[in-house]
């Protein structure tokens, strides 16, 4: 005898363990382009506040941003985030300092793009916004958000 409902949670599981398959996939490319994004952000600040003001260095899964300040003709590091990819989540971890970090859930559309969501506010974000929460707090301190 076969239940109807046992069928349709099997489905169910089926299709999100392919779902979840697909995302542990993307992620590592996903964050390599996180990195492109952010990298194109430092450039615009390194523009305007000198060379050694900012870098995005990445390794493994892992991407550290250091910003610096000049203070009597030396560079002195002025603050860091780092964002490193979750499996569990599956998604990004971003460390700015103080407070709780923040979880950006990834998930992915067809044509193999990838969405950002905003765990703890359960809010959408397009790279504009996901690259803005990664860095203005580093980048602009003493700025209001």
């Amino acid at each position: 005898m076969s239940f109807q409902w046992l069928q349709m949670r099997i489905t169910e599981e089926r299709e999100r363990r392919e779902r979840e398959a697909v995302i542990m996939e993307r992620l590592p490319r996903g964050l390599q382009e996180l990195h492109g994004s952010l990298s194109t952000c430092i450039d615009a600040y390194t523009s305007a506040f000198g060379s050694q003001s900012a870098d995005a260095k990445m390794a493994g899964n892992r991407i550290r941003i250091t910003v610096r300040e000049e203070q009597a003709g030396r560079w002195q590091e002025r603050g860091h985030v780092e964002v490193s990819s979750v499996l569990t989540l599956p998604g990004f971890q971003v460390e700015r300092g103080a407070g709780d970090p923040l979880l950006i859930e990834v998930g992915v559309l067809p044509g193999d793009k990838i969405f950002y969501r905003d765990r703890e506010l359960d809010q959408y974000l397009t790279m504009e916004e996901l690259t803005r929460r990664i860095l203005d707090r580093v980048f602009f301190p003493k700025l209001k958000e």
